[in-house]
């Protein structure tokens, strides 16, 4: 108001005074999003953009199914979904639909794409180029949390001020992990990761309740992380394309590739039957839960679309390859358990405990025979049967717990 104040007085004229105000407002304060808001398409572009860099390391995955594979994958997943909590939690908090907003957005796009470019190498021999621009992001986004923490009140300058910090020493060790070995460069990126989210964590659990009321989970927020999962689940339709176009189509590897689809889908219908698009509790510890939950459970689904590529490619071998069982396999397992995690920090926990009680110990259950089934590494359309039986077994319960409550319904 005073900077609008002091254009008065020099003459500027109201039109583009209004005008300015209308395309560059000032961020908005903590506490003051609407909770009620639809998800816009510049979130949605900025939500493919980083779907696009998933693909990516999904893809190098799919011919590094090794172990050192595996960790790079975890290591630049982590790194890649810890950017996009950090932009959309941004927008989501001090954001507004306006030229500021697609600027800053913009922005955050340009360093992503090169981003994306050096992730088939990030391991290697683009891993010095993959640290610097990911460095360069963390920079960015830690000058918008700033510029956003200058309007703050009082009781929001401490969570504020650490958060920069935090987001401010990602970027140093980022940077300065270029120079070093490939080897050592990934473990630093998957220490780094650790540190970021159980800083993460303790921040939300020691926030006052000002800090955790204003940090509470929207409509909004819940349909994005919602439309993430839906835009990664289409890695696992596209890694079944992408193995029955690189192989002679017979009908083993069609039947094959159509298993593989339903097991994706089963992952589809686990999480958005039990957990995805629900509101969360609002507390410190439901808030945490629910956001870091969707980390291993994104990456296992990207990881899974990984797997279906060889899955397909060996549809004819008297068993599937033990990497792509385990991946595939493990990848299952997370997902229910994931799923689980996330249903734990929901409102619908403890006002349906007779659901999720026998859903959660099911859900473990059919975890614990995925990594058996994994260990076992069947061959190719055993292997995917097996799986879309154990999806459908929480299913099952939970048509079986509606159907019950159908009936004592109709009879009352």
């Amino acid at each position: 108001m005073k900077d609008d104040d002091a254009r008065a007085a020099a003459g500027e004229p109201t039109f583009w005074r209004q005008l300015r105000r209308q395309l560059w407002q000032p961020p908005r304060a903590h506490g003051e999003q609407p909770r009620e808001r639809v998800v816009g398409p510049l979130e949605l572009f900025y939500d493919l953009v980083v779907v696009a860099l998933v693909a990516q390391a999904a893809h190098h995955l799919a011919g590094q199914l090794t172990w050192r594979g595996i960790g790079e994958y975890s290591a630049v997943f982590a790194l890649v979904w810890i950017t996009w909590l950090n932009g959309s939690l941004h927008h989501e908090l001090h954001g507004h639909e306006d030229a500021r907003a697609r600027s800053t957005f913009l922005l955050q796009i340009l360093i992503l794409v090169p981003l994306g470019a050096f992730i088939p190498e990030a391991g290697g021999a683009r891993g010095a180029d993959f640290a610097v621009t990911a460095g360069v992001l963390f920079a960015v986004l830690t000058l918008l949390w700033l510029l956003a923490s200058l309007g703050d009140s009082p009781e929001f300058r401490r969570s504020s001020g650490l958060y920069i910090a935090g987001s401010a020493l990602c970027a140093a060790v980022l940077i300065l992990s270029a120079p070093l070995p490939a080897t050592t460069r990934i473990w630093t990126w998957g220490l780094l990761d650790v540190a970021y989210l159980a800083g993460f964590a303790v921040l939300l659990l020691t926030a006052t309740p000002v800090t955790v009321a204003a940090l509470s989970i929207t409509d909004a927020l819940i349909e994005r992380f919602g439309l993430l999962i839906i835009i990664v689940l289409g890695e696992t339709v596209t890694g079944v394309v992408s193995g029955l176009a690189a192989e002679p189509v017979s009908a083993l590897t069609l039947t094959v590739g159509l298993i593989a689809v339903v097991v994706g889908f089963g992952a589809w219908w686990t999480y958005f039957d039990f957990a995805g698009h629900r509101e969360p509790r609002r507390s410190a510890a439901a808030t945490a839960q629910w956001m870091l939950a969707h980390l291993p459970l994104t990456a296992a689904i990207a990881a899974m679309g990984t797997a279906m590529v060889s899955l397909v490619g060996h549809a004819h071998a008297a068993r599937t390859p033990a990497a792509t069982s385990w991946v595939l396999c493990g990848g299952a397992a997370v997902v229910l358990a994931g799923t689980m995690l996330v249903a734990a920090a929901l409102q619908a926990w403890r006002t349906k405990p007779d659901l999720y009680r026998p859903l959660s110990r099911t859900c473990a259950a059919a975890a614990l025979a995925c990594l058996a089934l994994g260990a076992a590494h069947p061959a190719p359309p055993v292997l995917g049967v097996s799986l879309v039986a154990l999806f459908a077994i929480p299913w099952g319960l939970a048509v079986a717990y509606r159907l019950r409550h159908q009936g004592t319904a109709a009879r009352g």
